[in-house]
């Protein structure tokens, strides 16, 4: 089925940014505001109308398109500007626009008053429209453009604060990171090609690569399938390429929340399932995305254990999730680890905006050492973000709870065992961080600053509102994806709404069934993990009061530096990579290469032809005999030459 109306999804985001990024200095901050939120907004609705117009066809031929025009046209190789709507893409297009529509509509507040509001909201909506046509593209060229797009955008706003060298710095990082994934992505986009036109096919349309992908021999498909996979460690920050993503938090707070829960680093969990038809062919590359995907989550839960500022807490658990979601399609419970995509959105959002509130209330204060006593100064932020700290944690009856724990159990009873142990390990220390960070922050005496602790103040309605909206959806929000066994209990037989909508894209997937009694105590393990992990932090950190930090530091002063100082990663790519690249770049390429081979080559013809010009010059004195006995000679020398020849 064709319908038009899906580019405007694109259209209307993009209109936000020509309009501010042209105009917005003139038009004044009001206006700027309102048009960056009404086209996002706009395109939200929209989204919303495919959506529905999608429920309304039969589950197995649910696909909307949408042909713009031919892009690149190259003798029998075509590709179109052609946008895709199908279950997938409908809910990322959903859960894109909604999330980021209420954080355009916090930014309102927040950035009130800075003096780039108009070049903040122009990124934003370029922002939103790169995203979108990441999810809504028909081809994996044409998703490389956005792909690239958010790339780009991420390095505008987390260097938006372009003065301080930390921000510009931060961008950077995350810039040239994301370019060394992106390197394998583009090897594997070539690979796929080439393999595809040995066999006749010259098309890189999702629908047509699942029909045709049996063509490909599967040694082809886990090198390609690998490759893809380096793009999606930089993208969605997983080792070894996570490293750009703590650092992302010089940017304005809502930034944070709009890269780390519903834009950029869901890119490569949604290339992963959009290709889910190639990596069932090449179990050995899901297997490395499973793998990488739990060392990932248990790896920076353990970092986020030590850390003080509230937005890097947040920034290690983004990457701690996001190893959760690769699990998910890396076991191949690829619904699972959408699943999980979409919920971690609300919450993690929640999470990022709440702690801006915080930030906000205490005038600019970030360090959680210097906080505490918040829970009656600021009760809505402090009730929202209980609501998310509960929902990442685990709690029964959240939305995180029904997505992990389909995660967990889709790893075990895909017999990956060990992946499972170091999911449900991390799932207790996720609970710990994070009511870590909500013990530090909320509750206790406060240790602010006096002219902070003066300030406190709730913030405005403007950022309260969408506070509220993504508390709802943080508690509500899982109930769409029930797993079947909660549902029996109840006598709701088709409880899993989520999964039985993405079916039809999903439909390679293995099946991971499990007797009952092992799902109810995977379940039972699952909850007993949360609860463990909030109440050894309710212990530590309300009912003794300690001062974990000192006692940690005092009984293991080597594990405590090690995670404090982040396992001395950047450390080491300093001296491994950057260092050594430096050198190369400056005494080898600048001062040997550039200096004396190609300075020289250019200066040394430059002195071979002036020193052949001072010699040439002393025959042109003007005097006329001397032209005529230079003449003669010659002549006679001509003469001379065929004579004797």
């Amino acid at each position: 089925m064709e319908l038009n109306v899906i580019r405007y999804i694109l259209i209307f985001p993009l209109l936000g940014f020509l309009i501010n990024g042209l105009a917005g200095g003139k038009i004044g901050n009001k206006a700027v505001g309102l048009i960056a939120n009404l086209t996002v907004f706009a395109s939200f609705i929209i989204a919303v109308y495919v959506f529905v117009q999608l429920l309304g066809m039969q589950s197995g031929a649910r696909l909307i398109t949408d042909t713009v025009y031919t892009w690149i046209s190259s003798g029998s190789f075509t590709v179109d500007f052609k946008l895709m709507v199908d279950p997938l893409s409908a809910v990322m297009i959903l859960v894109v626009s909604g999330v980021g529509f209420l954080i355009h509509v916090y930014s309102i507040g927040y950035m009130h008053g800075d003096k780039g509001y108009a070049r903040y909201f122009s990124y934003l909506n370029l922002f939103m429209f790169s995203m979108l046509l990441l999810v809504l593209s028909s081809n994996i060229v044409l998703m490389f453009v956005g792909w690239e797009g958010v790339g780009l955008c991420s390095y505008l706003l987390i260097g938006f604060w372009y003065e301080k060298d930390s921000a510009s710095n931060a961008g950077k990082k995350a810039f040239i990171t994301n370019r060394v994934g992106d390197y394998g992505f583009l090897l594997g986009l070539f690979l796929l090609a080439s393999s595809f036109a040995s066999k006749g096919m010259l098309t890189l349309e999702f629908t047509d690569m699942a029909n045709h992908i049996s063509l490909i021999s599967p040694s082809i498909l886990t090198i390609v399938g690998i490759l893809l996979f380096v793009g999606a460690t930089g993208k969605s920050a997983q080792l070894p390429l996570y490293v750009w993503l703590p650092d992302a938090m010089e940017g304005p707070t809502p930034v944070s929340a709009l890269i780390h829960a519903a834009t950029m680093v869901t890119a490569g969990v949604y290339m992963i399932a959009r290709m889910n038809f190639l990596y069932v062919l090449a179990p050995t590359a899901l297997e490395v995305v499973a793998v990488v995907g739990a060392l990932t989550a248990l790896y920076a839960a353990t970092i986020g254990l030590v850390q003080n500022d509230i937005k890097r807490v947040l920034a290690y658990s983004t990457i701690s999730q996001l190893g959760y979601m690769f699990v998910g399609v890396g076991v191949g419970a690829f619904s699972a680890g959408i699943f999980h995509l979409m919920t971690h959105a609300f919450f993690k959002a929640l999470l990022f905006l709440g702690s801006g509130s915080v930030i906000h209330a205490l005038s600019g204060e970030q360090d959680m050492r210097k906080m505490g006593g918040l829970k009656d100064k600021i009760p809505a932020t402090h009730l929202t973000f209980l609501a998310a700290a509960l929902a990442i944690s685990g709690i029964p009856g959240l939305s995180g709870f029904f997505s992990k724990d389909s995660i967990l159990a889709a790893a075990y009873g895909s017999g990956h065992i060990l992946i499972w142990l170091l999911g449900f390990i991390t799932a207790l220390l996720t609970a710990l961080y994070i009511f870590r960070l909500v013990y530090m922050t909320f509750y206790g005496e406060s240790r602010a600053d006096k002219h902070a602790a003066e300030h406190v103040h709730e913030s405005p309605k403007v950022m309260l509102v969408p506070l509220i909206i993504l508390a709802v959806l943080s508690i509500v929000g899982g109930y769409i994806g029930v797993p079947q066994l909660l549902g029996n209990i109840v006598g709701w037989h088709d409880s899993d709404v989520f999964v039985n909508f993405l079916a039809p894209v999903f439909h390679a997937a293995p099946e991971h069934e499990m007797p009952v009694s092992t799902e109810s105590w995977l379940m039972i393990g699952s909850i007993a993990m949360a609860i463990i992990g909030l109440l050894i932090a309710w212990y530590v950190y309300i009912r003794e009061k300690m001062q974990p930090a000192r006692n940690a530091a005092q009984a293991l002063p080597g594990l405590y530096r090690l995670l404090l100082n982040k396992y001395y990663v950047d450390e080491i790519y300093n001296t491994v990579i950057i260092k050594p690249l430096m050198w190369i770049s400056e005494f080898f390429l600048w001062r040997f290469f550039d200096v004396w081979i190609v300075d020289g080559a250019v200066n040394g013809s430059a002195y071979v032809t002036q020193w052949a010009s001072a010699r040439l010059r002393k025959i042109q004195t003007g005097d006329f005999q001397v032209y005529v006995m230079i003449f003669l000679i010659g002549v006679f020398s001509l003469l001379a030459y065929f004579v004797l020849r």
